[in-house]
């Protein structure tokens, strides 16, 4: 039995697939962001792949674009325009006209404000008499650009008026609770007038996108308006829209879109259903049309094309009857901009440019066809499949074939996995996921191929008798002097360990060539290990552009701390010679974090029989590690540990910062910057003991006198980025008080 289940866990290249497809599976469940992005990239390219598709004639969209501007003046018209576009489209015979605009202000033109000023003048100088306040009246109805709207709507009986919700707390904060509930009643016609659920069914709150109240059109022409409906856009996180939310929930409402609601008077006024589940909306069904909706309400968009795909009439080529009478017969019409500088562009697949009033026209068009990406429960299962299935069949066929072989079999696989799920994209509307069933077949191939190329290797030593241990200079030397140390294992020992880090590393790589940022990296590497050695510290390892150094190991020394602390501080003087040598030469500045940790820690050789290191483990390790990350939260150069603080107190200069739970520990740490040596204390001791004595008020809960204090530390050093922070802190916490007891711990969140 023993032998068989050593047999089974032995490993194999079909073991090692197993564990990548379950690391894949895993991954295909928690569905990290930048995975879930590139599989949202990759829709988008098949959606442009598959090249235009002819929309239906039913919509088209009036515009404002630069020809109506040029002809009807500025944005925005007067009403009484729009007025006359509404009675235009309804003459030709549109069957329903919606609006991506929204009045919410009066149309104050200079007439009104003309014939009411004059009226004023007139009651005031006691000149006012019937007849002239009659005519005033009459002038000033006839004035009023925003009645003539109204009118206009009401008598076409076929106009959807468009609005937005308030979707943040904070924009609404100005109006009072009547006034919210004025503005929803403006929008009545656009909630669902039927909401279907089973009896005892209690959807789930957080899958609706809630909202706070509207932003309605003038009272007016809110009551003329047939129906109405919201042109809220939600994009995903990297600014493209990719779906369309057709349900946002207020209190017990549920109010529809500007495109619903224009489908509404194309079908003759036939009800909305919105149907609900356990886990949130279930669908919403028109007619006979019953539209797929994830758990939140929203369909996924299916694009047909770029912008223009649907017919674009200007506005003023309507107005002034230049078009064929025919060409709005039976029609939705959108109005909406399209004019560079005043209409809203979004982000599509097709394009960073799109008129957003198109989006509403490509919904419907979804809408009207039926033709909805399907992205469902049985979908994932398929997902689920293929990944198992291709990773398997990479990983049971490529050990039989040679390298080349192999990768050419792997890239047919590939191939044609990606081939037969763009071809269901395009010919059945199936969004398969793409990005987890190739990371599957690559993953394997890449795990197993390496795994017969260890194995090779290993294969040819074993057979030339060679057995070769890799250890660290600084290592072999001790080795030899006691060969029972090359052996696995370690002790535990009281040691100090330093992490020293480059901030902003990344955006100074985007800025140099590959052979620029190996020469500057290797400079600066090349100074700070030298004062690693320089004080007879272990050089663990690098780490990018991270050092990770230790003292007291392999050789004892007491003095591990003060080694460790000495060498930070010359590593900032070695740091500024630089700087300057590198401004000099015309080359980006480099700053620096270092941390510092004393305590036990396990230190020895770690690895495994063929391959191993000496190095340092441990809890103290990585709160050294967490030290050195600490230093962005203060704007410092160097952060001690209390441990440290209190082994070098007497030669070091150090000033407490703050009390903190690191993560992944739940005891609070007190942490000191390391500022200079005792020698020279008169630069520093001023402004740190106002610094400290700030610091006792924040712990004590005395926030205006801790401000206060840290104020008058900027007054003496001005450049203090802890005092500036303990201000934003004390500041916040004044707005918003601890709950429970305040016990001046800060806990990170972050690294």
């Amino acid at each position: 039995m023993k032998d068989k289940l050593g047999k089974l866990f032995t490993i194999s290249p079909l073991t090692i697939t197993i564990a990548v497809i379950f690391v894949i599976v895993t991954l295909f469940f928690v569905n990290p962001s930048f995975l879930h992005f590139m599989e949202l990239k990759t829709l988008d390219l098949r959606m442009v792949s598959r090249g235009n598709v002819a929309p239906l004639d039913t919509v088209v969209i009036a515009t404002v674009d630069e020809k109506s501007l040029s002809e009807l003046g500025r944005w925005p018209w007067p009403r009484t325009t729009m007025a006359r576009l509404v009675e235009m489209l309804k003459k030709d015979g549109a069957k329903a006209i919606g609006f991506d605009i929204v009045f919410a202000e009066p149309d104050e033109n200079s007439s009104l404000q003309a014939l009411g000023a004059l009226a004023k003048e007139l009651k005031a100088g006691g000149a006012a008499s019937p007849a002239v306040m009659k005519v005033l009246e009459r002038k000033r109805a006839g004035a009023d650009t925003d009645a003539a709207l109204a009118r206009a709507v009401e008598k076409a009986e076929n106009v959807s008026l468009g609005y937005f919700f308030h979707l943040s707390k904070r924009d609404v904060a100005h109006l009072t609770e009547k006034d919210a509930e004025e503005r929803l009643d403006f929008i009545a016609s656009s909630r669902y007038q039927m909401v279907e659920a089973k009896a005892g069914v209690k959807p789930d709150e957080n899958a609706f996108i809630h909202a706070y109240t509207a932003e309605p059109n003038l009272p007016a022409v809110s009551e003329a308006g047939q129906n109405s409906g919201y042109f809220n856009a939600f994009p995903d996180a990297d600014g493209v829209i990719r779906w369309s939310p057709l349900v946002i929930k207020i209190e017990d409402n549920f109010y529809n879109p500007l495109s619903l609601a224009l489908l509404q008077q194309y079908f003759d006024a036939e009800p909305l259903v919105l149907k609900l589940a356990d886990f949130g909306v279930e669908g919403v069904q028109i007619a006979d049309i019953r539209i797929p909706t994830d758990e939140a309400g929203r369909i996924l968009i299916n694009y047909l094309g770029p912008g223009k795909t649907f017919p674009h009439y200007s506005i003023s080529d309507i107005l002034n009857g230049r078009l064929d009478p025919d060409t709005f017969k039976d029609k939705i019409i959108i109005v909406g901009a399209t004019a560079i500088g005043i209409y809203d562009l979004r982000v599509t697949p097709f394009s960073s440019v799109y008129p957003g009033v198109e989006i509403h026209a490509t919904v419907i068009d979804n809408i009207l066809k039926q033709n909805f990406l399907e992205r469902t429960a049985w979908t994932s299962l398929v997902d689920f499949l293929s990944i198992i299935g291709l990773g398997l069949l990479v990983g049971l066929v490529l050990p039989r074939f040679s390298a080349v072989r192999g990768l050419l079999l792997s890239a047919v696989i590939l191939a044609g996995f990606v081939f037969v799920n763009t071809l269901l994209f395009t010919r059945m509307n199936l969004w398969l996921n793409l990005i987890y069933p190739v990371l599957s077949i690559l993953t394997v191939y890449v795990a197993v191929t390496i795994y017969r190329y260890i194995t090779e290797e290993r294969e040819k030593q074993k057979i030339r008798g060679a057995f070769q241990y890799y250890l660290t200079a600084s290592v072999i030397n001790e080795m030899l002097k006691d060969p029972t140390k090359l052996k696995l294992g370690g002790d535990k020992k009281k040691l100090t360990v330093l992490f020293s880090d480059i901030r902003g590393f990344t955006t100074i790589s985007e800025k140099l060539s590959p052979e620029e940022l190996v020469h500057l990296l290797n400079e600066y590497l090349t100074s700070m290990t030298d004062l690693v050695f320089k004080y007879n510290g272990l050089l663990d390892k690098y780490m990018g552009d991270a050092i990770m150094a230790v003292w007291g190991a392999p050789l004892d020394q007491p003095d591990h701390a003060e080694r460790a602390c000495q060498t930070a501080l010359e590593m900032l003087e070695e740091l500024r010679k630089l700087q300057n040598k590198w401004e000099s030469e015309g080359r980006p500045r480099m700053d620096i974090g270092v941390g510092i940790n004393t305590g036990d820690m396990v230190v020895g050789n770690m690895g495994s029989q063929m391959r191993f290191d000496y190095t340092v483990m441990g809890d103290s390790v990585n709160l050294g590690s967490r030290l050195e990350g600490i230093n962005k939260e203060y704007g410092t150069n160097i952060v001690i540990s209390e441990f440290t603080y209190e082994a070098v107190k007497d030669r070091f200069i150090c000033r407490e910062l703050d009390s903190v739970r690191v993560k992944g520990k739940k005891l609070p740490v007190k942490i000191y910057e390391l500022l200079g040596e005792q020698k020279d204390a008169d630069r520093w001791e001023r402004w740190i003991n106002v610094f400290e004595e700030g610091l006792t008020r924040y712990k004590e809960g005395r926030w205006d006198e801790a401000i206060a204090l840290f104020r008058q530390v900027l007054n003496i050093n001005h450049r203090d980025a802890p005092s500036e922070l303990y201000i934003s802190r004390c500041q916040s916490l004044k707005e918003q008080p601890p709950e429970g007891e305040w016990d001046g711990v800060f806990t990170m969140t972050r690294k």
